[in-house]
């Protein structure tokens, strides 16, 4: 009696699940049959999407075309019209076996002269002896200046003049009055050291004091 009852219960546990898995078996192909299974995968995993995409690729632009070479014309050089004589070889001349040799002469160098104008010298007069007592009482003031020319005794060899003007006419005749007075006063002028008669200009100035 026991073991009918062990019997009978394992046979209702396999029963239950030779059911169940029946019953599963049922359900799956009802699913196939009604598209419930397509359904729940595609929820569970949804389809997979490939993209394709094309690679484009560039080509890059062509280089530039070489510069255009140009060719240089000749260079034509002028015949010139000058003509160049070279000098031949003076022949010597042998006497009794002796050569004679010509020898250049070296450039004589000019040596230049040491000039000196000529000037006041000792004892020359004062302006304020020559000076013009019209000119002094109008307050005349100036500087006249005089040529003169003086010969190696120091005395003037011509008349003095007036190379510019003071302004006043009193004033250059009182300049040319001492200018006179002072010949052989005047210190002569030189070259190399001696007296030599020479021009030169004196200005003379006559200011109130």
């Amino acid at each position: 009696m026991a073991a009918l009852e062990e019997t009978s219960g394992f046979f209702t546990r396999r029963g239950l699940v030779v059911g169940a898995i029946l019953l599963l078996h049922v359900f799956i192909a009802w699913a196939l049959a009604t598209g419930l299974a397509r359904k729940a995968i595609e929820v569970l995993a949804p389809p997979i999407q490939t993209v394709i995409e094309t690679e484009t690729h560039k080509d890059a632009p062509p280089p530039p075309p070489p510069p255009p070479q140009f060719e240089r014309p000749p260079v034509e050089i002028p015949p010139t019209d000058t003509v160049v004589e070279v000098p031949t070889a003076a022949a010597t001349t042998a006497i009794s076996n002796t050569t004679t040799q010509h020898v250049a002469a070296a450039p004589v160098v000019a040596k230049a002269s040491v000039k000196t104008p000529a000037g006041p010298g000792k004892g020359f007069p004062n302006s304020e002896d020559y000076y013009p007592a019209a000119s002094k009482r109008l307050e005349e003031q100036g500087v006249a200046v005089v040529a003169v020319c003086v010969g190696p005794d120091g005395k003037l060899t011509e008349a003095p003049t007036i190379a510019t003007s003071s302004g006043s006419p009193r004033l250059d005749e009182g300049a040319l009055k001492l200018a006179q007075a002072a010949s052989g006063r005047y210190k002569p002028g030189t070259e190399d050291g001696k007296p030599v008669a020479s021009c030169t200009k004196l200005g003379i100035r006559f200011q109130m004091r």
